[in-house]
């Protein structure tokens, strides 16, 4: 997930705090100082961190727990609180409401800002959205081949001509021949900028004269950290249509710090980049970021996924029940792996889950797709007894099933422990609260 390494830290914190014997002012000075830390280490600026664990610090020290509340669970609440404050306390959703709805993104070169324009008509597809891309970028050649690369192979027509060299022109006639074609939202990508803003906003000044977008989206790339305070400014006082996008926060270790900085500045992040792949771009919700990152889960954002899962195929009820209870053979790891595979990385997914949270051992569920693509070649290679009943496996077995699938018995063993791994810990989990949570959602079909 975004800023896993801060988010490990804070989880760890208030684990300290949930183990101590009692949440005494001692025991609220440390878990402080540790949340100090973690966030200085990603970036936060110093006196913004200040300010926030004063402000935990005194209102943990101060306030009675509510009725039914212990300290320490009032003390996890108050984290939770002043932290989703720091990152702006309430969602800004992008809107579509005219037809077509127009967006202009902009950036400084290097942002990442082609990429997320691809992101984000994608994620706007999947919600049902006729989608068009124009690329009036003139300065990179490649621009206008890396977006048709990147949304073509989802059916997004893409307008450009990497001849043409006024950006102002390309912008008018690609939302013209949108318009033609009744498309619901069309995205503008436009040139990227080196440092200078100003050139940044005189360029987004004279496209938008042309082609009226609905709103302007500014793309900061969360690398820089601190530093997105002055593009963020900027852009804010530039367009009071503005919204923002700040990416390549997965792997990032100053991505806490651009965040922060962004939200310091009262301008509204509307997404996040999460990863490489077209589907890793998450609408910003501070409530649920800051939920995903101190390990409570985020049940919202597990239900879009699984309703994104839903379209098109039927999800078995039954499926729980044999996860829940450990009853799941080969064949059915395989069959949710690979669902689970289209809602995005294993460990993401399971980390929206209340409970689990950084507590899923790394091995549990690292399973990239060239390893499911090896898993399916050594079970086709099984017997049906073998994928119904995998505790049959012997060496005799394993040596004849590597033989089959041109695999060696060392890969065999290693799909017989991810599946041993899987089933101790899902069988680890509390069911009761785990099942009730699952029935209540109709989780039926992610198997987990």
């Amino acid at each position: 997930m975004a800023l896993e390494k801060l988010g490990k830290a804070l989880n760890n914190a208030l684990r300290k705090l949930a183990r101590s014997g009692a949440a005494d002012e001692a025991v609220v000075k440390e878990v402080i100082r540790d949340i100090q830390r973690a966030l200085i280490q990603a970036d936060v600026n110093v006196r913004l961190v200040l300010q926030l664990t004063k402000t935990i610090e005194r209102r943990a020290l101060e306030e009675k727990p509510p009725a039914g509340a212990s300290k320490k669970e009032h003390i996890i609440q108050i984290v939770y609180e002043e932290l989703t404050k720091f990152l702006g306390n309430e969602a800004r959703p992008l809107e579509v409401k005219a037809k077509p709805t127009i967006l202009l993104t902009v950036g400084i070169q290097g942002s990442g800002k082609t990429t997320s324009v691809a992101k984000l008509a994608r994620h706007l597809q999947k919600r049902g959205y006729k989608v068009g891309v124009v690329c009036s970028d003139t300065w990179r050649p490649g621009a206008y081949f890396q977006l048709k690369q990147l949304v073509e192979p989802f059916g997004i027509e893409v307008f450009g001509d990497p001849e043409e060299k006024d950006a102002v022109k390309l912008a008018r006639e690609g939302v013209e021949h949108f318009k033609a074609r009744g498309v619901d939202v069309i995205i503008v990508d436009s040139a990227g900028r080196h440092r200078e803003e100003r050139g940044l906003i005189e360029e987004m000044r004279m496209i938008s004269e042309a082609i009226k977008p609905h709103e302007v989206i500014l793309v900061i790339d969360g690398t820089i950290g601190q530093q997105a305070y002055n593009q963020a400014l900027a852009f804010k006082e530039a367009t009071p249509i503005g919204s923002i996008i700040v990416t390549k926060l997965d792997g990032s270790a100053k991505g806490g710090g651009a965040l922060s900085a962004v939200a310091a500045t009262g301008a509204p992040i509307k997404f996040i980049g999460v990863g490489e792949r077209i589907d890793d771009i998450e609408p910003f919700d501070p409530k649920r970021f800051v939920s995903r990152l101190l390990g409570m889960g985020d049940i919202e954002g597990l239900l879009q996924k699984l309703e994104e899962l839903q379209k098109g195929q039927e999800l078995k009820e039954e499926d729980i029940d044999k996860f829940l209870k450990g009853r799941f053979n080969l064949k059915d790891m395989y069959a949710q792996l690979e669902a689970m595979q289209k809602m995005g990385p294993l460990k993401q997914v399971l980390q929206m889950i209340p409970g689990l949270g950084y507590s899923l051992p790394e091995d549990a569920v690292k399973v990239g797709e060239e390893k499911l693509k090896r898993y399916r070649v050594i079970m086709d290679s099984m017997t049906e007894e073998e994928l119904e009943n995998p505790e049959v496996i012997n060496y005799s077995r394993i040596k004849r099933i590597a033989r089959g699938s041109g695999t060696s018995t060392r890969e065999v063993r290693e799909l017989l422990q991810q599946y041993n791994q899987m089933k101790r810990t899902f069988k680890s989990l509390d069911k009761r609260k785990l099942s009730k949570m699952m029935k209540k959602f109709n989780f039926g079909g992610l198997g987990i």
